[in-house]
């Protein structure tokens, strides 16, 4: 992501695990009520017969794909109503997305590309590895795995380093219409499909691979770490947390407490597969939010939910869970950098009452 300072080397980052196809590469978002390691596509392939048996390093690696894998999906699932039923209160960050993202083996790392292979299906041609629920893409029939052959009769690329040129051929494209004539390969048969776009947020959503309970927003992308994935239990808690995020994105938060650096670094460096923990110390050199930024974002993240189709009635109660769950004392939590509770839950509450008092009386949803 241009603007962003990257500690981990850029080919060692699995960003593009994050995210719907923005018109490239961006933000894709699988749902269970708890985290799940089942995953969905053509995964776990039973190798050749002459094929060698994976060493216990390839069989580790192929494991730990699959589950951060799993964990992006369910990121992917929960984020696309809230992302898509939202682009008019994005503002400036609504754009047109095609609703999918792309791959190949060359898109992890070292040892992860053959893992690619082996465990998710990837090869050398880039292929859809994640489809944006509701988007035109999956209104279309693109499914997990379908190979991209060609765009508006383009030739896509294959190979290493096919991303870049992907995403430049398939940008502009969809940028300029209302639709996308795709050539896929699907069972070995090439197919074609035209392609609706989907007006949404263009924010990516990823998945952090830390333990530690926090969420991250810098503007551009939000990360909800592995430790909060699990302490928010359930979708409903995943999609609390991903919408105040949103909220501090849209309102320009990281902007104005010029914390957008900072938190882009923690997102590049935690979406590795092997990612800098080091840096998680203390505040990791981000600021607590002011009280009165936290209640603007909490304001609008309910606006969100509710017309993304959550229950807004369970937002505080959540968010008062996890502050005892994970209270400010805890350095590197979400509480910590999030103090005000009182004043965020009092602002949760009114505009819960703000909310079903305009679905009475049919009015719009808007903050």
């Amino acid at each position: 992501m241009p603007g962003f300072r990257h500690i981990a080397p850029a080919k060692t980052s699995l960003r593009h695990l994050a995210s719907p196809l923005l018109v490239a590469c961006v933000a894709l978002l699988s749902a269970c009520t708890t985290p799940t390691t089942t995953v969905s596509g053509p995964f776990n392939i039973v190798p050749a017969p002459d094929a060698p048996a994976p060493t216990a390093q390839q069989k580790a690696a192929q494991e730990e794909l699959v589950k951060m894998v799993a964990l992006q999906d369910r990121l992917s699932k929960v984020s696309a109503p809230l992302l898509i039923n939202n682009a008019d209160l994005c503002k400036t960050y609504a754009r047109n997305l095609l609703g999918f993202t792309a791959q190949n083996k060359y898109s992890y790392p070292g040892i992860y590309a053959d893992a690619a292979q082996a465990a998710l299906g990837y090869g050398e041609q880039m292929q859809v590895s994640g489809v944006l629920p509701g988007s035109g893409a999956a209104r279309a029939g693109l499914r997990k795995g379908d190979g991209l052959l060609a765009a508006e009769g383009k030739p896509l690329p294959a190979g290493p380093k096919a991303e870049g040129p992907f995403a430049a051929i398939v940008g502009p494209l969809a940028s300029k219409s209302a639709s996308l004539n795709m050539t896929i390969a699907r069972d070995g048969q090439p197919q074609d499909l035209k392609i609706p776009v989907t007006r949404a947020c263009a924010f990516r959503v990823a998945l952090g691979n830390a333990d530690n309970v926090n969420a991250y927003s810098d503007g551009a992308r939000i990360m909800l770490t592995r430790g909060m994935v699990n302490a928010a239990q359930n979708d409903e808690g995943i999609a609390f947390v991903i919408a105040r995020e949103m909220a501090h994105n849209i309102l320009d938060h990281a902007r104005s407490q010029r914390t957008a650096g900072t938190a882009g670094s923690i997102i590049d460096s935690l979406g590795a597969v092997q990612p800098d923990v080091s840096m998680l110390t203390g505040a990791a050199g981000i600021k607590a939010m002011p009280q009165e930024l936290d209640v603007q974002a909490d304001t609008l993240a309910i606006y969100l939910l509710a017309r993304a189709g959550y229950n807004v009635d369970n937002a505080a109660r959540f968010w008062q869970r996890l502050a005892t769950q994970v209270p400010a004392t805890v350095a590197n939590g979400y509480t910590a950098l999030h103090p005000g509770t009182n004043s965020r839950m009092a602002a949760i509450n009114r505009a819960v009452t703000d909310v079903r008092a305009k679905q009475a009386a049919k009015k719009p949803l808007k903050p």
